[in-house]
């Protein structure tokens, strides 16, 4: 996240008192004093060192700087200069050493500083840092200005003007309080999506503090719901820096005014005033009671604003709002059908409700959490490591209830449904249990063990207030050097549809009576259509190579291969889809590469229509912007192309306008917008939003329990694929000296790899969790570690060289875009010399396969990992033999980069490692060779006939076993490809096809 705002040295600050500006400083106010002149006193420099630095969303976001020299300096003779092009977030910050005091503003009435306009209408946000230990841990204050002039313009901010960050904070909050007794700095964030440049220059203190600055007026909320007929109560309290009694008395003039219920009828008018006299202590409350009267009229919510008039000190930022709940109308009534109450609801609706409900946004991008209600919007969500501060199971219940509180003061108070990105485990949480990616669900061929991970997810998301789920990722990979290849189950459409279970787990029963369950939430099919199948190099991206390309298929490769698990998908009762950033170009149709969020045939043709899916598409994030054309044409065309909720994480106001614009305009229908309504309000009405719209948080005490834990660690084990086993290296003895070495034996963060607590993941300890070598440990293992093989490696019976890739996401991990299948040098070295003395082990600890045929012979055993989750412990246990290898490959392993793609069924198949490949330990391996795989053909076709899939998976385990065990160092192309269409086979319950190709890969071995 960003790092934000700090100032000059103390040092400095003392020495710039001479130069104080000579403008007009009476006896009363104190004459300004200078924060930064850009003259060259402050060095660019990154803390802990004091002084100017950038930061930004990607490489491309931090602006460049300068200190130039202009004659049209407004003070001195340099000015900071800076360009920028930012397409995600950036700034820059003066940051104030760490081992210096901080500064004491509270004499001042605000800051101010010149900056040389470009008029090109953008905010620029200013931030301070107040209180706390030191710059990077005090609290964010922050206010913005405009820059809407041409040339040099003093901008002047009262310290007043500034209020508390509540979208991201590096630490907890200290008192919420503005104190200005310390401060640490400043930084500015620039305009986003415009190429431009800036000047600035003279920042200094300016005016006299008042005790506004010192004291303020809260209310306990802005939003007071209450039934009609009850007495609504405020509460107000005066607060002050460092919790002093304040000096002079504040006075609170109140009254009920305006909004939309009627005075007299639908309640009691109230006015007066509250008075907090001189010494009245911090945090002193006193409440004004609004009664509201019953009537027997079923009605909307209606409004009664509270106005305050604060005299003596800050007023409350926002003007309080008592609301009397909507009441008596038929979409409230729980016992009607949900198709009756949405049908009531949506025809109360006015069109600007309507496209109000279309609209989802990042929960930080908000303006004001006000605007919730103001644009009547339908979702928020939290993008990848969008946390609260702290980032804990409370933090989230609390701050999504007070998001569901403003949707309260809306006509008909409909809920919002709150998403996120939990791709395996609550990944965005500190302490929830992280389960293997999919790949390593993939590889346990556990169906009921991937519905169990599934329920773990839903659990701990609901706990913290979340009933919305952006999961599972039905992508089929077909390239490894796609960047999102982990998020995949495989590159089988059969073994993807077999993990579809998932969606029992998050979900429930298909037809949704399980949604309103505290355990429960939505699940997201994704990304419709043909993800996993882009062309390498086709990606317009950024630097991606591959991510948000082009799939180039026919039309019976689309049918079997990417579109087969969406239909298992809607037939499971997945309640929402969000289609892909990618292009689809089906040979032949004579269309070319369509966006997908722009293809009314995949979606509203296949999916809804041929399908019969009745939930709602989500789009992807801003994906809409994608889509050719202007803006008001990205709308049109993705909402007629049958996308029902728009993710627009920054750009709500104008995307809820632009539609407004285009229904009435005739260009997207008003009964495409009530369908779009339709299917949203049905899925929160299935949540049970409407009646519980707050966190339950009665199963928060088992986010990160120990048996929630225990899947995790089990499907850690079962995703363990054992390529080869040499000699029987594996398990290891507990007696055994073990000599463990590699970049990812020790690293929390690259064994859970991307979408872990950030976007990108991160290597080291971010979250709870047991790495592989305490894992070995924990198992009693008789364990010495050298990261870098470092140590000596004499007086060991075996190694375990745990190697791989750091974390990405997405497009970041594309291969060619920054990374490759190739491991580093310093893992190769200690594999190298691991190897080299002692038997050993490697552990590939990876989203996707590594190229690592140059050095297999030199390899005793070799694992793939995957990416396991939080539960090292689970690595431990194959490892150990506390359980038997049983994990197969869920892709093919190639030996070179030049093969890719690879997968099971291409005409030409020569892998390091076929499809389906899987070593076992603790298990007998039957004998035989042909003699047995012919019996088992018999049980095989026994099983096709009586229709036992028990009997038939059974013959064909044994027989894959036996081919395995039969099979030399060498895997030919005649072996690999029937072994893995056997593989296939047997996820599409054709035994006895299996089991001849089995026996093909036999002979052939």
């Amino acid at each position: 996240m960003r790092r934000t705002a700090l100032l000059a040295s103390a040092a400095l600050l003392t020495g710039l008192l001479p130069l104080l500006s000579a403008g007009a400083a009476t006896a009363d106010e104190p004459a300004p004093v200078p924060v930064d002149r850009f003259e060259g006193e402050v060095p660019f420099a990154n803390p802990p060192a004091g002084g100017l630095f950038t930061w930004g969303g990607d490489a491309d976001d931090p602006p460049a700087l300068a200190l130039t020299t202009r004659t049209d300096a407004p003070e001195g003779t340099e000015v900071l200069t800076g360009t920028y092009d930012i397409s995600g977030y950036g700034g820059f910050t003066h940051d104030f050493a760490f081992d210096q005091p901080a500064h004491d503003w509270s004499a001042h009435k605000g800051i101010r500083f010149w900056w040389d306009g470009q008029n090109n209408a953008k905010k620029v946000a200013f931030e301070i840092k107040d209180g706390g230990a030191n710059g990077e841990a005090s609290e964010l204050w922050t206010t913005s200005f405009t820059d809407d002039f041409t040339g040099w313009k003093q901008i002047e901010i009262p310290f007043t003007d500034f209020t508390y960050r509540t979208d991201y904070q590096p630490v907890g909050g200290i008192d919420q309080v503005l104190g200005l007794t310390q401060m640490w700095g400043y930084a500015l964030t620039l305009p986003v999506g415009v190429k431009g440049r800036f000047a600035m220059d003279d920042v200094e203190l300016y005016g006299k503090a008042d005790q506004s600055l010192r004291a303020s007026v809260t209310t306990d909320s802005a939003v007071h719901p209450v039934k009609e007929g009850a007495t609504a109560t405020v509460k107000l309290s005066v607060a002050t820096t460092g919790a002093a009694p304040i000096d002079e008395p504040v006075t609170v003039a109140y009254e009920s005014a305006g909004g939309t219920a009627e005075p007299g009828k639908d309640y009691t008018p109230v006015k007066g005033e509250i008075t907090f006299p001189a010494g009245t202590t911090s945090g002193t409350t006193r409440t004004i009671q609004v009664p509201t009267l019953r009537d027997k009229s079923a009605e909307p919510a209606e409004t009664i604003p509270l106005k305050l008039t604060v005299t003596g000190a800050k007023a409350p930022a926002e003007t309080p709002q008592i609301v009397i709940d909507a009441h008596g109308l038929p979409y409230l009534d729980p016992k009607l059908p949900v198709k009756k109450r949405v049908a009531d609801l949506v025809s109360r609706m006015s069109l600007e409700e309507k496209a109000g409900q279309m609209t989802q946004a990042e929960r930080g991008a908000l303006t004001a959490q006000g605007d919730i209600a103001t644009y009547d919007l339908g979702s928020l969500l939290s993008g990848g490591g969008s946390t609260p501060t702290p980032n804990t199971p409370e933090a989230w219940a609390k701050m999504i209830d007070a998001f569901q509180l403003r949707a309260q003061a809306t006509r008909f108070q409909i809920p919002l449904i709150y998403g996120v990105d939990a791709v395996h485990g609550h990944n965005n949480l500190t302490g929830a249990t992280i389960m293997p990616h999919n790949i390593g669900i993939g590889a346990t061929r556990d169906p009921q063990l991937a519905e169990r991970t599934g329920s773990v997810t839903a659990a701990e998301v609901r706990a913290t207030g979340i009933p919305w789920d952006f999961a599972p990722c039905l992508c089929v990979t077909r390239d490894e050097r796609w960047g999102r290849s982990y998020e995949s189950f495989g590159e089988d459409p059969a073994l993807v549809e077999s993990m579809e279970t998932m969606i029992q787990g998050l979900q429930g029963a298909a037809n949704g009576k399980d949604l309103k369950d505290d355990d429960k939430v939505l699940a997201t099919a994704k990304h419709f259509v043909g993800d996993g199948g882009t062309e390498y190099g086709s990606s317009t991206t950024g630097s991606y190579t591959i991510d948000q390309g082009v799939t180039k298929v026919t039309r019976q490769q689309l049918e079997a291969v990417h579109l087969a698990p969406y239909q298992t998908a809607v037939d499971r009762g997945i309640g929402s889809v969000m289609p892909s950033y990618s292009s689809l170009d089906i040979l032949g149709d004579g269309q070319g590469p369509v966006k997908m969020h722009a293809r009314a045939d995949m979606i509203n043709g296949v999916l809804k229509d041929r399908m019969g899916f009745d939930g709602f598409v989500i789009s992807d994030w801003a994906a809409i912007d994608q889509i050719p054309g202007d803006y008001a044409s990205d709308v049109r065309t993705s909402i007629n192309a049958g996308l029902d909720m728009i993710m627009v994480p920054y750009a709500y106001k104008d995307f809820r306008t632009t539609l407004v614009d285009e229904v009435r305009a005739g260009r997207v229908s008003e009964a495409r917008v009530n369908d779009a309504v339709s299917r949203i309000l049905t899925q929160k009405f299935k949540l049970g939003l409407f009646e519980k719209p707050y966190a339950d948080t009665s199963g928060a005490a088992q986010i990160g329990s120990a048996g929630h834990r225990a899947v995790a660690r089990e499907a850690a084990a079962k995703s363990q694929v054992l390529l080869k086993n040499a000699a029987g290296v594996l398990p290891l003895k507990k007696s055994q000296k073990v000599y463990v070495a590699g970049s990812n034996a020790d690293d929390l963060g690259n064994q859970t790899g991307g979408w872990t607590i950030t976007w990108q993941g991160a290597s080291g300890k971010h979250t709870d969790g047991t790495t592989i070598l305490q894992g070995m440990r924990n198992a009693g293992g008789d364990v010495t570690y050298s990261k870098d093989a470092s140590a000596p490696t004499s007086g060991y019976d075996v190694g375990v060289v745990v190697v791989g890739e750091t974390p990405y996401a997405e497009g970041v991990g594309d291969v060619g875009n920054g990374n490759d299948l190739t491991l580093t040098p310093a893992d190769q070295a200690a594999v190298d010399k691991v190897c080299a003395a002692m038997k050993c082990a490697v552990l590939i600890v990876s989203g996707r396969p590594q190229l690592i045929g140059d050095r297999l012979g030199e390899i005793d055993a070799l694992v793939a990992s995957w990416l396991p989750g939080t539960e090292g412990d689970g690595v431990a246990d194959v490892l150990y033999g506390k359980r038997a290898f049983t994990g197969r490959l869920p892709v093919t392993w190639p030996k070179s980069e030049t093969q890719l793609p690879i997968n099971v069924g291409d005409a030409s198949y020569d892998p390091q490692f076929p499809y389906g490949w899987g070593l076992t330990t603790l298990t007998k391996v039957p004998g035989g060779g042909e003699a047995t795989l012919k019996a088992l053909t018999l049980l095989a076709r026994t099983a096709d006939r009586t229709g036992s899939a028990r009997l038939g998976r059974a013959a064909v385990t044994e027989a894959r076993l036996l081919v395995q065990q039969s099979t030399g160092s060498t895997i030919t192309p005649a072996l690999a490809k029937p072994f893995a269409e056997a593989d296939h086979l047997l996820l599409t319950a054709h035994y006895t096809q299996a089991l001849t190709k089995l026996l093909e890969a036999y002979r052939a071995r």
